[in-house]
């Protein structure tokens, strides 16, 4: 049986991750996929890939509007597995925190902490001042998981791709979808 796994996308740069995350899991075969873009992510989107928004829909097996809070991700009710916002701007990180459901990216992140369920947030934002800090220590105690995309060198990547790809490779083993590609630690 797939996992469903929101994949939510706000206006953070790093719209790679996101577009990358869909990609993965489409290839996996394993997981339902279910898309949230804030207005933002749309623009940064373009800005970073110039994809058009349709483009990364057409990754998801589900999409809906940001402004559609009634819909089923709102819903505790409509059984879950897991999502993942990627990236996380720090607006939306501290809008979760707070429990302020003022789009469906905020209330499904609000629905998945509530009913127990994985949240796990790629945070793209640097330096960090203490207020962030503080937030972040927030998420964790409510059950997220805190996942910015970190670089790693032991995999010795050669392209921007391998980068982003060993990001993407610890999400889909936080997500219990583990890819049989991915470069691991063995020494």
């Amino acid at each position: 049986m797939k996992k469903r796994v929101i994949v939510a996308m706000s206006g953070a740069s790093g719209a790679i991750y996101g577009i990358r995350l869909l990609e993965r899991l489409r290839e996996g075969g394993n997981a339902e996929t279910h898309l949230v873009m804030t207005r933002s992510a749309e623009r940064t989107i373009y800005l970073e890939t110039e994809k058009l928004s349709q483009d990364v829909k057409n990754l998801a097996d589900f999409h809906y509007p940001v402004e559609d809070i009634g819909c089923r991700l709102a819903s505790g009710s409509f059984p879950m597995d897991a999502m993942v916002v990627a990236p996380c701007s720090i607006h939306s990180m501290s809008a979760i925190a707070a429990g302020i459901s003022s789009n469906l990216l905020v209330r499904a992140a609000d629905v998945t902490l509530k009913e127990h369920r994985r949240l796990i947030l790629m945070l793209r934002e640097t330096p960090l001042h203490l207020g962030h800090l503080r937030t972040m220590v927030s998420l964790a105690e409510m059950g997220a998981i805190l996942a910015p995309p970190v670089p790693a060198f032991y995999t010795k990547p050669v392209s921007i791709l391998d980068i982003v790809d060993h990001s993407v490779d610890r999400i889909l083993d936080l997500l219990g979808l583990p890819s049989a590609d991915t470069k691991r630690w063995d020494h």
